[in-house]
């Protein structure tokens, strides 16, 4: 949610109600999986929920580009959706079942920790990857710019570039007449860091899945 706002509005140019709206699907679905989810719970639930947010993941890499029409951005949303919904009910019942009823609910409080502390925790690692890949990205763009180019740009102006899409938003409107190239090769390389982004989700979600593969040693 954190990357994906931020390429509708830097790259498609959704407003910020439009990009709200526009991850509803993520909702609804997550709300229609997740009845399933409760009744298929002592199946491989959870690994069904990794998979759908697996192809969720794989969608956001190959098919949310420059221009790209809603429904791939939707059928992004509502493959994670899906996979939260069946994910969601047997990661709680992992915990909630393996105690006694009276630590219930110490059980619940500690899941509900492990999705906060994971989600801050994932959220700085893709945001890092986000902002890293952008600033590589528009790094290069700016040495590959023509003498003429580069002579104009001042080290103030390099630092506001790379510093964020906003920034080079900004310095777009202070350069009116280099406004386009400026905001042409910020969303070029927007869409560098994203995919280092979305790269690294798919890899801890087949980090995850192995832990889920994986038999559970029995004790004694």
């Amino acid at each position: 949610m954190f990357v994906g706002q931020q390429f509708l509005q830097n790259v498609l140019g959704f407003s910020t109600l439009d990009t709200g709206i526009a991850i509803l699907p993520a909702a609804v679905f997550m709300v229609l999986a997740a009845p399933l989810s409760a009744k298929l719970v002592k199946t491989r639930t959870l690994l069904i929920g990794y998979l759908f947010c697996l192809l969720g993941f794989v969608t956001m890499l190959l098919m949310w580009k420059e221009g790209s029409p809603y429904w791939k951005v939707s059928l992004g949303y509502a493959l994670i959706g899906i996979g939260v919904g069946f994910a969601g009910t047997p990661a709680s019942h992992s915990l909630t079942g393996s105690v006694p009823v009276d630590r219930a609910g110490m059980a619940s409080g500690t899941a509900d920790l492990q999705r906060d502390l994971g989600g801050a925790i994932m959220q700085s690692i893709l945001g890092a990857l986000l902002t890293a890949g952008y600033a590589a990205a528009f790094g290069r763009a700016i040495a590959n710019a023509s003498s003429a180019d580069k002579r104009l740009i001042t080290d103030s102006v390099v630092h506001q570039l790379l510093k964020s899409f906003a920034g080079a938003a900004d310095t777009a409107q202070n350069y009116p007449r280099y406004a386009g190239q400026i905001t042409a090769a910020a969303r070029s390389a927007f869409l560098s860091g994203d995919q280092s982004a979305y790269s690294a989700g798919i890899v801890a979600i087949l980090f995850g899945a192995v832990f889920i593969i994986l038999p559970v040693p029995k004790e004694g």
